[in-house]
């Protein structure tokens, strides 16, 4: 006899959910090749096909997101395990600030820190469990998150200092003397200044006397979600004075022509679609586009509806270059490459950017000043109490050459 446990259950309902997203796609290929077989018999599109295919592609995109969730959701440690056995000083005053609003605790620990980030952005550091919780959340939720470069700083600018290409090097053999002129690289500096970002959750009093409520965990619920959908926006499009710089917010010029500090593109050829012959040759060619060192850890980025344009590609063969993920929780592909899914990006349309491929690790930086403040408000929305939750981010491209865009334009 087989006793079914905690454990297996959410396990059994990510491998139903899988299994259904695999019978999808199945069916729209099939639905996709019966509509491609009219189409070639007829010359035209077979209306009532076409909105066939359409329907089962929006439910093979959504299948697949179901899978991503609950992949997602396993991932995360249970409630329990990330808990201390016994609530260290830090922790029991800040909880005793949530709860009842007496800061004096918390206040002389600070004051006695020397790693507490400037008094005067208001509120106190949430314990380092906290900060963990939130930061592991957004990541799960944040797409360029999972993908580029991430480092913590102390304070509220990282410069990198950057070689103009000018390094000299060589060979030599073990007992040649090497050359003591060598001459010294040209060095530039990227800055990467963090901007506030910040989240106002409201709880109740009732709540907060509840000793039963895991008021971190509380915390890092009601925070995670706006912190990722403000990330996740800022990373693509954000302007660089208030929200980090966006990838879609730098020059972007033909790449043939471009300078070092912009990003490059290729056309489709189309205005606003792709080339009506071959139109994943464009794909192949933007995949070539990068350097090779830049392609061994090459994905694409693009949103969700071009994922679905892009699901009725096929080679010469007949094979879908779309593939879908075979373990729940990998990414799909497309042409052997990962592709992950930036509901920020743009749709196809005249002129847009809506499919990048590259190194993303090596193209994109984030940048998280340690720490995340939390203000205690219960006047301005009474009966409850605000809390006004911030944490410092800063992000941009620190590598032109590592990722290339495709641009739907003639």
């Amino acid at each position: 006899m087989t006793i079914e446990t905690k454990a297996d259950a959410p396990n059994a309902e990510l491998r139903g959910a899988m299994r259904e997203f695999l019978t999808a796609f199945e069916a729209f290929k099939d639905a996709n090749d019966e509509r491609l077989g009219a189409l070639e018999e007829k010359s035209r599109d077979d209306v009532v096909l076409a909105e066939k295919v359409e329907r089962i592609n929006a439910a093979v995109t959504e299948q697949k997101a179901a899978v991503d969730r609950l992949a997602l959701k396993n991932q995360r440690p249970q409630l329990g395990e990330t808990r201390l056995a016994e609530p260290d000083e830090r922790k029991a005053a800040f909880m005793r600030y949530m709860r009842v609003g007496d800061a004096t605790a918390v206040a002389n620990l600070e004051a006695k820190s020397v790693n507490t980030g400037t008094g005067e952005e208001g509120g106190y550091l949430a314990p380092n469990e906290v900060e963990r919780m939130i930061t592991a959340a957004v990541k799960d939720i944040s797409p360029i998150r999972q993908i580029a470069s991430v480092r913590e700083i102390g304070g509220n600018t990282f410069r990198k200092p950057v070689s103009n290409g000018d390094t000299v090097a060589g060979w030599v053999a073990e007992t040649t003397a090497r050359d003591s002129a060598t001459t010294a690289p040209t060095l530039t500096a990227l800055d990467f200044p963090t901007m506030e970002l910040y989240a106002m959750p409201a709880a109740s009093q009732t709540l907060l006397d509840d000793s039963i409520v895991d008021i971190e965990q509380w915390l890092a619920d009601e925070v995670q979600t706006e912190f990722a959908v403000q990330e996740s926006a800022a990373f693509i499009s954000g302007n660089g004075t208030t929200a980090p710089k966006g990838i879609l917010t730098y020059d972007i010029a033909a790449d043939a022509t471009k300078d070092p500090d912009e990003l490059g593109f290729i056309a489709t050829g189309a205005d606003g679609a792709f080339p009506a012959s071959n139109p994943s040759d464009k794909l192949l060619d933007l995949i070539y586009l990068p350097k090779q060192a830049y392609r061994a850890n090459g994905r694409f980025l693009m949103n969700r509806s071009v994922v679905g344009a892009l699901r009725k590609f096929k080679d010469t063969e007949g094979n879908y270059l779309w593939q879908p993920n075979s373990e729940p929780g990998e990414p799909a592909r497309l042409m052997g490459y990962p592709v992950t899914e930036a509901e920020d990006m743009p749709d196809i349309g005249s002129d847009t950017h809506s499919i990048a491929f590259g190194d993303f690790r090596r193209a994109y930086l984030i940048v998280d000043r340690v720490g995340v403040r939390v203000l205690r408000d219960p006047y301005s929305a009474k009966p409850y109490v605000l809390f006004y939750t911030t944490k410092r981010v800063g992000g941009g491209v620190q590598d032109f050459e590592a990722i290339k865009f495709l641009k739907f334009a003639s």
